[in-house]
């Protein structure tokens, strides 16, 4: 039941969503983005690293229509158990086959006020600020914005929900919202399939000209690193086309197991 519940929610979701949708030329922004494995590929999760963890994330995707590639650093501290620090540095390559460069970078802050419960989903807030950092072709000259996150678990499933919003400082470009599905369904104790659907309005149209869903796989490869493949495919034509992604990630210091001895008389 609750299952169907969540397919409906998603397909009403994308049908409001629809008439909206236009074509897309313009650049992608990237954003601030989780670190794995706390979200779905741009979905946040409202849980967070623990007190004084350390995680440092590597992706890489390659987009296509148009075509270039993007690199993107991430790093993530946990303040306390329910505060959490985030950057994301992009790097673009090859854009419109000539222009190499950064995006601006991006810091925010996640709290979770919510902790979940037998019927309630966590609840965390986001507040979020990227300086003019980046390439003219890529920069917002600055921007600040905020945010919810819900995250729920039922079984081998959880889901996030986010509704994100964002205001740039450069003259011309409009405000950018973004809402996030993403769920997780665990096939093993180390890896999990994931699935996400994300719409934006982004910063030079006021129409949403990002409608995509993204499938992928994600592997404890050991116990504090993680690996994740995945696509993005377009929904209802729009740019880019399709999307190939990449991304590592480990967690510092590694959680100590505690080693059980049994002793025999």
């Amino acid at each position: 039941m609750k299952k169907r519940i969540l397919h409906y929610f998603i397909a009403s979701l994308l049908l409001y969503l629809m008439p909206f949708v236009a074509s897309a030329e313009a650049f992608d922004v990237k954003g601030l983005q989780p670190l794995s494995p706390y979200g779905v590929f741009s979905t946040f999760s409202a849980e967070s690293l623990k007190q004084n963890k350390v995680g440092l994330g590597l992706g890489i995707e390659k987009v296509y229509d148009p075509g270039f590639y993007r690199a993107t650093f991430n790093f993530a501290y946990g303040i306390h158990d329910k505060f959490e620090l985030n950057f994301t540095l992009p790097y673009v390559t090859e854009w419109e086959n000539r222009v190499d460069g950064f995006e601006d970078y991006n810091l925010g802050v996640k709290h979770r006020i919510i902790d979940e419960a037998d019927y309630m989903p966590a609840v965390a807030y986001m507040l979020t600020v990227s300086p003019s950092s980046g390439k003219e072709e890529f920069t917002t000259e600055g921007s600040a914005g905020g945010g919810v996150i819900l995250t729920k678990k039922i079984g081998p499933f959880k889901g996030h929900f986010n509704a994100l919003y964002s205001s740039p400082q450069k003259a011309g470009l409009k405000s950018e919202y973004t809402v996030n599905l993403g769920s997780e369904l665990a096939v093993t104790h180390d890896s999990k399939i994931l699935v996400e659907i994300t719409g934006k309005k982004n910063y030079f149209k006021n129409k949403i000209d990002l409608l995509e869903w993204r499938l992928g796989y994600r592997i404890a490869t050991t116990d504090n690193v993680y690996t994740t493949l995945g696509a993005g495919f377009d929904i209802k034509n729009r740019t880019p086309d399709l999307r190939l992604m990449f991304s590592v990630s480990v967690i510092l210091p590694p959680e100590k197991k505690n080693i059980r001895k049994i002793y025999e008389e």
